[in-house]
């Protein structure tokens, strides 16, 4: 059963129902079928407009479809979609019905123009906090697309089927027993892989509204940066738009904040929806899922081409890109991704429970992962480049009294090793002797920083050898008009509130530099 607070918090979001949105259900003999009925039927009270069908249909598993005004929508669940899902489903209910935040009419069209049929399962854990993002995104494809079937699978009731496929790692979507994409991605990602994967039809092409205007200002990013430079820009009067994957970026995977002052505690999401909100809150062109593929110095105006054929014009630019995780480029390591290497230690943790592993990095992200996974795993073998670890003395200290963990230096990753589809050990060198050596295990956590977003630009503007966009005092790179804030730059203390200043001062630079034109 539902919580009462629940419910009534649903019954707000469900008021904006205007057709019936049907919540089928197979018959089963499943331990956990009484809880999905229990489940649906909570739901169905929260609105008039949603309904639930018993089908005449029995599965072995709990099994539920939703269905648009009697017809299939494509999207499927299979299990109780419960922990992180419970979201996905209550979307999927309200986005039949094309209310929520849907992605804009550009978007959409690029995912019609994907050829069908397409059938996918994605693979999940009920207590993964990235596979929501992925679920929801292809049960969005699913309402858009005219041939689109997606069914989400609780991994945790088919392990035979786990087994049988090697995955490794969530979420995972699988297409006719083949891996297209695991671990963490978004919209934007799934959407490029099914195009390379089914091909586009291009007699739906269409320049119509490619031409997406000219601005005053346009930022690049939606992270804490890239809101707070967009944020200052429109308040200055500028015409200014925001170019981002998807607004929070990397805040989006941060579990706990405690350092943004004045607010004690938040968790990623949370700050993300904040940002989102703000921004809304002034006249910001928001175009999310967007990537920029090339960006063309006009002297007075910048012309920004984006991987999904659209353009735009801009006075000033400003890049808050933010970075993305480092990855160790050793041979086996992109093979094996989702089959034994991972990279985030809360999502893939269960997967590898009483197994051995090993974290690569000794930094504060290596060994947090290293604490956190000590109490799910058999053994741990932490793997750190330099001569010492390079991690907080307090969480250094709380690693050392884990009896799991093995902490080995001076050691640099050669080479991820796999076997019939799985990852089976790893070779590291030891710098003190250049001895070769193997470590048996089954996953691999990389956890060695980040490198900057910053390879669509590096032929434009100045970046230094880590690529990182050099800038100056005031945020401005070695081009006129170009502009750079937060972690996808050379200013040090990679830190939230430091890119919320640093994407205030770029904007104030802007404006500054617009008006002495």
């Amino acid at each position: 059963m539902l919580e009462a607070a629940i419910l009534e918090q649903l019954k707000g979001v469900y008021q904006a129902l205007e057709n019936q949105v049907s919540l089928v259900i197979k018959k089963s003999d499943h331990a956990n079928f009484a809880d999905l009925k229990s489940l649906v039927n909570d739901l169905a009270s929260t609105s008039s407009k949603i309904v639930v069908i018993d089908s005449d249909e029995s599965s072995p598993l709990p099994e539920l479809a939703i269905h648009y005004q009697g017809k299939p929508t494509g999207i499927n669940f299979v299990g109780y979609p419960g922990g992180h899902e419970f979201t996905s489903l209550v979307l999927s209910i309200l986005n039949a019905d094309g209310k929520g935040k849907l992605p804009d009419e550009a978007i959409l069209a690029r995912i019609k123009r994907i050829k069908g049929s397409v059938e996918l399962k994605t693979y999940i854990s009920l207590s993964c906090e990235n596979c929501p993002e992925v679920v929801q995104a292809l049960n969005l494809m699913a309402l858009y697309h005219p041939d689109f079937k997606h069914t989400m699978v609780d991994g945790g009731l088919v392990q035979d089927e786990i087994a049988a496929l090697g995955i490794q790692g969530v979420p995972s979507v699988v297409k006719d027993g083949k891996l297209i994409s695991s671990g963490k991605t978004n919209l934007m990602e799934l959407i490029s892989k099914l195009e390379q994967e089914y091909g586009v039809d291009d007699s739906m092409n269409s320049s119509k509204n490619l031409d997406l205007g000219q601005f005053d200002v346009t930022v690049i990013g939606g992270g804490p940066a890239g809101a707070s430079a967009a944020i200052y820009s429109a308040r200055k009067g500028l015409k200014t738009t925001i170019l981002a994957e998807r607004i929070g970026g990397q805040v989006q995977d941060t579990k706990g904040i405690e350092n943004l002052i004045s607010v004690p505690y938040t968790e990623g999401p949370q700050l993300a929806a904040q940002l989102s909100q703000h921004i809304g809150e002034y006249d910001i062109k928001l175009l999310e899922h967007r990537r920029v593929k090339k960006v063309i110095n006009d002297g007075d105006v910048k012309r920004l081409e984006l991987e999904s054929g659209e353009f735009l014009v801009t006075k000033s630019l400003i890049v808050a890109t933010g970075a993305k995780w480092r990855e160790l480029n050793v041979p086996g390591e992109k093979e094996y991704l989702g089959r034994g290497v991972a990279f985030c230690p809360h999502c893939d943790g269960p997967m590898f429970k009483n197994k051995d592993i090993s974290v690569i990095g000794g930094g504060n992200s290596g060994v947090e992962a290293a604490i956190d996974l000590a109490g799910i795993v058999k053994s741990i073998k932490l793997i750190e480049f330099g001569e010492t670890l390079k991690a907080d003395t307090v969480l250094v200290n709380k690693l050392k009294t884990l009896a799991n963990v093995e902490i080995i230096t001076n050691a640099r990753t050669t080479e991820v090793i796999g076997d019939n589809g799985k990852v089976v050990a790893m070779n590291y060198e030891d710098r003190k002797t250049n001895e070769i050596k193997r470590i048996d295990l089954e996953g691999i956590f990389v956890q060695i920083g980040l490198v900057p977003n910053s390879s669509f630009i590096k032929d434009v503007v100045e970046t230094n050898k880590f690529g990182e966009i050099v800038v100056d005092q005031k945020c401005r790179t070695n081009v006129q008009g170009i502009y750079a804030a937060g972690d996808v730059t050379t200013v040090p203390y990679k830190q939230i509130i430091i890119s919320m200043g640093e994407g205030a001062k770029a904007a104030l630079t802007s404006f500054e530099d617009l008006m002495l034109k």
